[in-house]
């Protein structure tokens, strides 16, 4: 028989072994046992520390424990090993797999797409909407000779390396990082067939995306841009002044005119076509792959002229003489007349 002492310290024995093993088990939950309880992008800024991707989470609502988190979190060291980035956390993930993500820095490309814009100020809005630099930062740098100048370009040609398009790029992409990739993409753009069309044409690269800047203005109809583009590039080769009126627009800082009133063809600026001659020095928006193309493609005709047409259709009425063009250009006045459109 076992006498009562060893009864007691067995007794004892299993109540170690019991709670070791209730210890255990709770640690193999903290490991192992979902966690994660809805999918999504979580982001963890550069520069973060601890407490801070717990704040993401947290606000996030993304983890039913934050507690066991936090435990296996320290245990796999991953609180001195914090990357940052846009990180795809799945839903049903236990802590061993969501830590094992956020130390490998493996992140998920966000799609970074800028289509319609005009402005710088635009441009960089669109930007830090995707990315994790403020619109501040990517305004000064679209802004900045210098770094204009190490892609070969000046300030005011600078918007042409960037290319209307959607793009996967890190979400901790920096703004410089950002350039790059589009220098990148302007390069792969102007393959060797489009290099031969702008060739053939006489213009350069900058020359054919100023002129689809302003033919993008000119008109959405994708069918009816290398008819435009024709009419500037009759324009260019006979040394007329272009009198774009997008151009006009451009310089007063409004494309939401209708009219441009006579006042407004004295405004003082090099992209004032209807007092310089030739192209202003750069593009007056961020023209799109179908306008470029437009004037790659442009038609060989010999209007002069185009004036919107007077039903409001987005079409224009094509003229080679002034006399026709005229006509055009009354029906057109009256149009707006009739609509009470004064500027």
């Amino acid at each position: 028989m076992i006498s009562k002492s060893w009864k007691w310290i067995l007794a004892g024995i299993l109540s170690v072994l019991f709670i070791l093993g209730f210890w255990g088990y709770q640690r193999y939950l903290s490991i192992f046992q979902t966690n994660v309880k809805k999918s999504g992008l979580l982001y963890i800024h550069t520069g973060s520390g601890f407490q801070q991707v717990l704040d993401s989470l947290k606000n996030g609502h993304y983890l039913k424990d934050m507690n066991t988190f936090k435990w296996v979190a320290d245990r796999k060291n991953y609180i001195k090993r914090i990357q940052p980035g846009a990180y795809f956390v799945k839903s049903g993930w236990n802590n061993n797999q969501l830590i094992d993500l956020l130390r490998s820095g493996k992140q998920t490309p966000v799609k970074v797409t800028f289509n319609n814009i005009r402005f710088r100020e635009d441009l960089a809005a669109r930007l830090s909407h995707y990315l994790e630099s403020d619109s501040a930062t990517f305004f000064n740098i679209l802004n900045d000779n210098k770094i204009a100048a190490e892609f070969g370009l000046s300030c005011e040609s600078f918007p042409m390396m960037f290319i209307p398009n959607s793009y996967e790029i890190y979400w901790n992409t920096t703004p410089k990082e950002f350039m790059a990739r589009m220098k990148f993409e302007f390069d792969r753009f102007w393959n060797a067939a489009r290099k031969n069309k702008a060739s053939e044409l006489g213009l350069s690269q900058l020359q054919i995306v100023t002129i689809a800047s302003i033919v993008q203005e000119e008109s959405n109809k994708n069918d009816e841009k290398p008819r435009i583009a024709g009419v500037y590039i009759n324009r260019i080769k006979r040394g007329w002044l272009l009198q774009a009126d997008p151009t006009i627009k451009y310089a007063l800082g409004n494309f939401q005119l209708k009219r441009i009133l006579t006042k407004y063809l004295l405004v003082d600026s090099p992209y004032n076509t209807y007092k310089s001659t030739g192209l202003p020095p750069g593009p007056i928006n961020f023209p799109d792959i179908a306008s470029v193309d437009a004037v790659l493609n442009a038609e060989h005709h010999n209007y002069m002229y185009f004036c919107a047409k007077e039903d409001f259709s987005g079409y224009h009425n094509f003229a080679q003489s002034l006399a026709e063009h005229n006509r055009n250009a009354a029906k057109y006045q009256a149009a707006l007349n009739r609509s009470k459109i004064w500027k």
